[in-house]
């Protein structure tokens, strides 16, 4: 039994759901064009700078989510799939997933972007398993705050060991462990799988890649 853990925003999918998500409740106007683009935006440049404040991000993220029912976000979240999520389903993402599922392998989704964006997203894949940053919801609605650890550098570690210790398992549990991600933000959940890929590896992750003899595929 083998382990294929895929990362999503810019490895599964050409683009990022956490920063088109945001950008979507712009474009419908649910969410103010001047003040939110700009601070997406910046959020955005400091994930792919490595200094991003998770917590700071995430409240800034899962605020918007408390402010309306989860029927009108469920609504919504159909119409973001259409409109911003397909697009950026890529052929090879598509054929990737489907290699490691025709292996029987066990396919997880792990991914700092929270549980309500992603899920669809995983279902579209035809993935059951997503390890996700979550939402903290009462009575089916959510407050605005996180859940336990994001899944986000160290805690996508942390999460995945959490995952699999619910199951009875370890990476030992699986002769072989696959991790593709595009970011020098999973560093530390890279260097602990058997078979680390870059896939649209940033600068960072490629430089890290050539050094320590990774794959690097391309996925777009």
């Amino acid at each position: 039994m083998n382990l294929a853990l895929f990362d999503l925003d810019n490895t599964l999918l050409n683009g990022d759901s956490d920063f088109e998500w945001s950008q979507f409740l712009i474009r419908i106007g649910v969410l103010d064009s001047e003040l939110f683009a700009v601070r997406n935006l910046r959020f955005y440049e400091q994930y792919k700078a490595g200094t991003l404040d998770i917590h700071e991000f995430l409240d800034f993220q899962l605020q918007p989510l408390s402010r309306h029912p989860r029927s009108t976000l469920d609504a919504w979240h159909q119409r973001f799939m259409r409109e911003s999520v397909l697009p950026m389903v890529t052929r090879p993402s598509r054929e990737l997933v489907a290699k490691h599922q025709a292996a029987s392998d066990v396919c997880v989704i792990i991914t700092a972007t929270n549980s309500f964006v992603t899920a669809p997203i995983a279902h579209e894949f035809g993935i059951e398993h997503l390890i996700a940053t979550e939402p903290e919801q009462q009575g089916g609605e959510f407050t605005g705050r996180v859940a336990g650890v994001p899944s986000f550098k160290e805690g996508k570690v942390t999460r995945l060991y959490a995952w699999l210790a619910a199951r009875g398992w370890t990476l030992d549990s699986f002769a072989d462990s696959t991790f593709y991600s595009d970011s020098h933000n999973d560093l530390p959940l890279l260097d602990i799988v058997r078979h680390p890929v870059a896939a649209n590896p940033d600068e960072t992750l490629r430089t890290h890649a050539e050094v320590h003899g990774w794959p690097i595929i391309h996925l777009r």
